[in-house]
């Protein structure tokens, strides 16, 4: 279930989501070539010790679908990774697609992020797959307006990703979020308007919208974690926290 949210939580919530863009924004900054990913992951960690309160909400996190418990603070998935990624021994390379994937809980309240970085060189198909996930990301916040559906929302985001010819799989999406990081509803990344949820002012989700270059199928790594496409083209995702209001929607943080 998720709760409606007064303007007071939202704001906590939106605090606790300028921080998170904060430490992404950090990480990306420290991705180039020659870094490892457990340096990452140790800046994420220096980060959450220096915020007062900030606990991470996938330390420990054990849910269904993982081998867990997690041991780690940030998903880091490279190239065919997406989603999940175990921060592990892998020298980042010139041309490494990095997704970037957070969430944190601040004083009781939760924002979830995540955003797909290029190290060094960017090859040309790599940047079109980033940015179609950031485009879906943006058509499915302007679409989360009161008394829209949840179909509306989904449907945004898989018509961006139908507009670069990308398939869109539907086992994992966004979610809702607040006071825990994964709640009711599930955001499917593809849908159909006019269907689903109707969106009450209040209401907080996830939306995380992740694309592979030539499938919409998926695989498991052996680290019971790691979900990578199926026939090992490159992916990218982005995530942003978002809440319903009556003025319609508001991404945590306010750009």
């Amino acid at each position: 279930m998720n709760e409606l949210k007064s303007a007071a939580e939202i704001e906590h919530m939106r605090s606790t989501g300028r921080f998170v863009s904060e430490v992404l924004t950090e990480l990306g900054e420290n991705a180039t070539a020659g870094t490892n990913l457990l340096e990452l992951e140790e800046r994420a960690r220096a980060a959450l010790r220096r915020r007062r309160g900030a606990k991470s909400c996938y330390w420990d996190y054990e849910p269904s679908f993982g081998n867990g418990p997690f041991r780690d603070v940030v998903c880091l998935s490279v190239n065919d990774a997406v989603l999940h990624g175990l921060p592990r021994d892998y020298v980042l390379g010139d041309g490494d697609v990095l997704s970037m994937d957070l969430a944190v809980e601040i004083d009781g309240w939760v924002a979830d992020s995540a955003r797909s970085v290029i190290v060094g060189t960017s090859a040309e198909e790599d940047v079109r797959l980033v940015r179609a996930t950031e485009e879906a990301l943006e058509a499915g916040i302007a679409a989360a307006r009161p008394d829209s559906r949840l179909g509306d929302v989904s449907a945004a985001i898989g018509a961006v990703a139908r507009e670069y010819g990308y398939s869109v799989n539907t086992e994992f999406g966004g979610h809702g979020l607040g006071r825990t990081t994964h709640e009711e509803p599930h955001v499917s990344n593809g849908g159909t308007r006019g269907r689903g949820l109707r969106l009450r002012p209040g209401l907080t989700i996830a939306l995380d919208p992740w694309f592979a270059r030539l499938t919409d199928r998926i695989v498991l790594d052996e680290d019971g974690w790691t979900i990578r496409s199926a026939d090992g083209s490159r992916t990218a995702h982005s995530e942003r926290t978002v809440a319903v209001t009556e003025e319609g929607p508001l991404g945590l943080p306010r750009p």
